[in-house]
């Protein structure tokens, strides 16, 4: 594990500063640019098929929706 900056001294899962469930910092900003980017690639990816049907079934839940309330 030296070479990877745990040497002796080095305990596996040491407790540090910060928080969440593995001792990190979070930073929601950064995760709410990096959900945008995702959403962004996945679409740009789709097929033409695959964006007209996602296309149609957010149409369809909007409706849905709107029949709803």
């Amino acid at each position: 594990m030296v070479e990877y900056g745990n040497g002796v001294s080095g305990v596996a899962g040491q407790v540090s500063g910060g928080s969440g469930a593995t001792g990190r910092s979070v930073d929601l900003g950064a995760q709410a640019g990096q959900f945008v980017s995702d959403s962004m690639q996945v679409l740009s990816t789709l097929p033409p098929a695959g964006l007209l049907a996602l296309a149609v079934v957010v149409f369809l839940g909007l409706l849905l929706l709107k029949r709803a309330f």
